[in-house]
């Protein structure tokens, strides 16, 4: 059953990850058929992703009463109707509504999801699951841009891919009813669904929690910070903008593999000493990005990618440690939320700073934020010991 479990939330990882994603591919291309312009395509961008991170906790609190796998399906089917409406938008307006639809529905995926592997998985093999599933939502993010790309090179319009899409997502939504159990415990049995009178967030370890979440705050403020501007620093020491555009991509690459290669690492190494790790590691990546040539450190980046994403699997890992099982999704939805407000004003700091004194201060500045993260995860460690394991 876990393994089902598991495979499942990873194909629907992939799934609303990709169709997040996808629209950085769709953007231009919808604004090329309704004569948009860049205010209109930022408004619809900027309406998807605030709707994404607008609604991670109440998805959190909603399915405590309603379950995760129901919620998590809803969320899906949310999206396949966004998509499908999409597909047939006469305007502007028309784009809007459905994307943000379609981030409505995907802002139950991340908190859903890892509460539902988190079950699956109570002790043992918990951060190899999440990396897994944290690497699937990667898979998701290059599939299906590839899949437009290589529609519209086969003469195809945007509109058949995207239908597509939407039926796939109807697909996904009928497959978590079908495959994953409901977690709730119906009432009126000999338990009475104890485990929902915990009051509150649910929290054990109060300090400990926000350790972990200033842990975060540094780890992905500096994540979207380097995607950011990483290919403006290799323009600024003379990489044509052509390779320059293909920095985040190798970032991404690496990534993927460090999503799913510290998830494991962590069940053998240790959560401390696999933040410490990744972290410092990400430091002198960061570093070395600045020290080097540009084209060395073009090549460098896959690397980098491997420890600036792969934190994030086991910090995700670690929420349950700190938190009643019953009060997982709710804990699920605020440590995501604190990572999408990050991504929002992250590059808007660092691009500031990059203003006033140039690319590579901003840059060396994410360096040596980063850096603080292993104080914080020394702090982290007799916390983490003391911790009751969910």
């Amino acid at each position: 059953m876990k393994k089902r479990t598991l495979a499942t939330c990873c194909a629907v990882h992939t799934l609303h990850d990709g169709l997040s994603d996808v629209s950085y591919v769709l953007l231009p291309l919808l604004a090329q058929t309704f004569g948009l312009s860049l205010v209109q395509v930022g408004v619809i961008r900027g309406a998807h992703r605030a709707a994404m991170a607008a609604f991670q906790i109440p998805a959190g609190l909603i399915a405590e009463r309603f379950g995760e796998r129901n919620l998590l399906a809803l969320g899906t089917l949310l999206v396949g109707v966004a998509f499908l409406g999409l597909g047939y938008a006469p305007g502007f307006w028309a784009i809007l509504v459905a994307l943000f639809g379609a981030g409505l529905g995907s802002s139950v995926q991340h908190p859903l999801g890892s509460t539902l592997i988190s079950r699956a998985y109570p002790h043992e093999g918990r951060r190899a699951a999440l990396g897994t599933y944290n690497f699937a939502g990667d898979v998701g993010k290059f599939a299906f841009g590839a899949i437009v790309s290589l529609a519209l090179l086969a003469g195809i319009s945007w509109q058949a891919p995207v239908l597509g899409f939407g039926v796939a997502a109807l697909v996904a939504a009928a497959a978590v009813l079908a495959l994953v159990a409901d977690t709730r415990t119906p009432v009126g049995t000999g338990t009475m669904r104890a485990a929902k009178t915990t009051a509150g967030w649910g929290i054990r370890d109060r300090r400990g929690f926000t350790v972990l979440c200033l842990i975060e705050i540094l780890d992905s403020s500096t994540r979207t910070g380097f995607l950011t501007f990483i290919a403006f620093l290799l323009i600024a020491e003379g990489l044509s903008e052509g390779w320059a555009a293909s920095a985040v991509p190798l970032v991404f690459i690496g990534g993927m593999a460090g999503k799913l290669a510290c998830g494991l690492l962590a069940e053998r190494l240790g959560v401390v000493r696999m933040i410490i790790a990744t972290e410092l590691a990400t430091a002198c990546g960061i570093f070395a990005a600045l020290a080097l040539p540009a084209i060395a450190a073009f090549v460098l980046l896959p690397l980098v990618g491997v420890v600036l994403q792969g934190t994030s699997s086991v910090l995700y890992a670690t929420v349950g440690e700190f938190v009643e099982p019953d009060r997982l999704p709710r804990s699920f939805g605020l440590f995501y939320t604190i990572g999408s407000i990050c991504g929002i004003a992250a590059p808007l700091g660092y691009g500031l700073l990059g203003d006033r004194f140039g690319v590579s201060i901003a840059i060396a500045t994410m360096g040596v934020v980063v850096l603080l993260t292993i104080p914080l995860a020394i702090l982290l460690k007799p916390r983490y010991a003391a911790a009751p394991q969910a």
